[in-house]
């Protein structure tokens, strides 16, 4: 630990991946009314889109416009497609150069997004015809603990990832910049842990600041802050679009 008890890297960004194929397909299935999204594979397996590669790219050059000591040296990723090739296109862009051998570069599965178990795949007009109960069930236990048949609830990502600031402390202190990329769920996750949410206000987050593609949420470390910030980091930035809009690259 750093001399003044510095237990969190210097910054850490955390980036949900660029627009995917399964998010075009489900927007389309829901203003349709469809009951599938009509994405056949794996979802582990679906890839970006042309735009959010795009998306990826543009803030890849964000960070490029960094200088070298500033920007990220350790990448955290999730094994879904998606994700790999939003972090691949952003070291790309901004010229990172981390590595799997060095350990600079690791592929978490605690970083996979929420699994949604008999409900992958379907619509919310798919979810109430094809699994009534299961809506029903939502309804009463609410969004944050309600855990489908073979998927998680919002705790279940929470306990995972609790593991993933602890080694994040022991293993990235001082000198590091960690950046990760993740999904909407686990991003909103990260929030409630490292800013002590509570169910409602993570629900009213949900709510009204839906987490954007290739959007980025930052924390600072700041010996300063005590117990204002998780154990010092203070957080930056929240769904910030900002390099997507400077770029001309579509927000979605």
């Amino acid at each position: 630990m750093a001399p003044d008890g510095q237990k969190w890297p210097d910054w850490l960004w955390i980036v949900r991946h660029g627009q995917s194929q399964s998010n075009v397909a489900r927007k389309l299935a829901e203003e349709a009314a469809r009951e599938h999204i009509g994405i056949e594979i794996r979802d582990v397996d679906v890839a970006l889109s042309a735009q959010g590669r795009e998306q990826a790219l543009a803030v890849g050059r964000w960070f490029g416009d960094m200088a070298t000591g500033e920007r990220p040296n350790m990448v955290l990723v999730s094994p879904y497609r998606r994700a790999i090739e939003t972090a691949e296109a952003i070291c790309e862009a901004a010229g990172i150069e981390v590595s799997r051998a060095d350990g600079s570069y690791v592929v978490d599965e605690r970083l996979r997004e929420k699994e949604f178990g008999v409900l992958t795949g379907l619509t919310k007009a798919g979810i109430a015809s094809l699994h009534p109960n299961e809506h029903e069930f939502r309804m009463l236990f609410g969004k944050f603990y309600h855990r489908p048949p073979g998927g998680e609830s919002y705790p279940d990502v929470i306990m995972r990832l609790r593991s993933v600031l602890g080694m994040i402390a022991r293993e990235h202190a001082a000198g590091d910049r960690v950046l990760i990329v993740c999904h909407s769920v686990v991003v909103s996750c990260f929030r409630y842990l490292l800013e002590r949410m509570t169910e409602e206000e993570i629900l009213e987050e949900d709510r009204v600041n839906e987490v954007l593609n290739c959007s980025i949420t930052s924390y600072r470390y700041d010996p300063t802050a005590g117990r204002r910030g998780h154990g010092g980091l203070v957080r930056e930035q929240c769904n910030d679009v900002r390099p997507l809009i400077q770029a001309g690259v579509g927000v979605s």
